[in-house]
This record gives structure tokens, C-alpha cells and sequence, in this order.
């Protein structure tokens, strides 16, 4: 009996380790890749020229953005899943979009969360939301609390699925900088693994933001994704 239990754990413990690592891959069809948040503009200013730069501009969006918006809604959307809360979920999905600080940086979260949507429709997902959020009122959906709402579903606890979201984010930006600064793909390799201890500290502090205090101030990164929007020559979306 004891055998039996442990393998069953043994069991979904994997399945749940699986499915986190198909919801943070890059390959997943969200569209990820093709946004900057802002590093373009900054790596073409001059703000960021280098490898240790671009280290110091993505461990501050780590600590003041991720872990202090992105995640604390994260483990809302979660929590709201679980106890079927939508009247929750909706209002967690509409503070996320409105911590947005530009189009660029709205139409990141909105378009990959709309890209979410229709792959979790794919897998057969029953969104018990959708009629109202999504269809009826018109409300663009958030990849954040999307992407809660999926890990709750495949029961995911929160600190993997806040690891997961972060490394997925992290790639990107990095993936985003080797293009741009140019950096070579050992120096990547190399800034990902001097950036991975950043993603516990994330999340330690993300346990610690209370709802009512879940916001985020980077003035320069704002700046940066605003003009972004009009920089004459890009290779990321905007």
C-alpha cells in the first residue's frame, strides 16, 4: 500500500514536472520571442552595451517587475483557479493589464496571453471564464494569469510554476540581448547561469508582496518600450 502511494506521488510529480516544462518552453506557440520589452531601444541608446549591463538591466526587472507584479498575480490566478473564483480571476487578469506602463509592454502580455488562450482551447482545456471575460464584455486576457490558470489546472504548486514563468521570461531577454548587444552564445550561456540565483530571489520576494501593494517603477524601462514604438529600424515587435 505504502509502495502504491508513493508511486502514484512519484507519478504526478512527474506529470506535473512535464507539463511545467511544456508551458515555459520556448517552442511554446505564444509568440514570446517576438517581443524586446523595451531592451532594443536601450541596447540602441547606448543604456546597454555590454554583457555586464545587460546582467544589471534584466536583475532589476527581475526584483522590481517580475517579482513584485508578474508573480504575486501569478499565484492569485492560481489561488482563484483552484477555488473557482472567476470574479477574482477577472479582476487579477485586469490589475496585471493595467500595470502595463506602455502599448508595447500591454500588447506583449495581451497578445501572448491571447496565443495562450487559443493553445489551451487546442489542448481541450475547459475555460469556465471565457464566455464572460474573453467573449461577452470584449477583455483582453493576460499570458500571466493565463499561464496561472494553466498550471492550476495541471496541478502545478506555485513555486515551480513562478520558476517556470521566470525562466521562461529570463530566456527571452537573454535570447533578445544575443541578437542585439551582440553577445556570443557561450557569453549567453554563461549570463544565464550567473542570472539563475536572481530567479529564487524573485520569487522570495513575490511571496512576500500583498495584493494590495502589487505594482511595479521602472521609469527607464517605460521610457525604453515607449520608444520603442517609433525607433526607426527593429528586428522585435512592438
Amino acid at each position: 500500500m505504502g509502495m502504491a502511494t508513493m508511486t502514484t506521488k512519484s507519478l504526478t510529480s512527474d506529470l506535473a514536472l512535464a507539463r511545467l516544462l511544456q508551458l515555459s518552453s520556448v517552442s511554446l506557440p505564444v509568440g514570446g520571442f517576438a517581443f524586446s520589452q523595451g531592451i532594443e531601444y536601450a541596447i540602441e541608446c547606448g543604456w546597454v552595451k555590454n554583457v555586464d549591463e545587460v546582467e544589471e538591466w534584466i536583475t532589476l526587472q527581475m526584483r522590481e517587475n517580475i517579482a513584485r507584479v508578474d508573480l504575486p498575480v501569478l499565484r492569485g490566478a492560481m489561488h482563484s483557479t483552484t477555488q473557482q473564483d472567476w470574479s477574482r480571476f477577472s479582476y487579477l487578469n485586469d490589475l496585471v493589464i493595467a500595470s502595463r506602463e506602455t502599448k508595447e509592454l500591454r500588447l506583449t502580455d495581451t497578445a501572448m496571453g491571447e496565443a495562450l488562450y487559443r493553445l489551451l482551447k487546442s489542448l481541450e482545456f475547459d475555460i469556465p471564464f471565457e464566455e464572460t471575460l474573453f467573449k461577452v464584455k470584449g477583455h483582453d486576457l493576460s499570458f500571466v494569469s493565463l499561464f496561472g490558470f494553466a498550471a492550476a489546472k495541471w496541478n502545478i504548486d506555485y513555486h515551480a510554476a513562478a520558476m517556470g514563468f521566470t525562466w521562461s521570461w529570463l530566456e527571452n531577454q537573454v535570447a533578445a540581448a544575443t541578437k542585439l548587444v551582440p553577445l556570443g552564445q557561450t557569453q549567453a550561456q554563461q549570463l544565464l547561469t550567473k542570472l539563475q540565483p536572481a530567479i529564487g530571489q524573485t520569487i522570495e520576494i513575490s511571496e512576500c508582496t500583498l495584493e494590495e501593494n502589487i505594482g511595479g517603477g521602472l521609469p527607464a524601462l517605460a521610457i525604453a518600450s515607449a520608444l520603442h514604438e517609433t525607433q526607426y529600424s527593429r528586428l522585435f515587435r512592438s
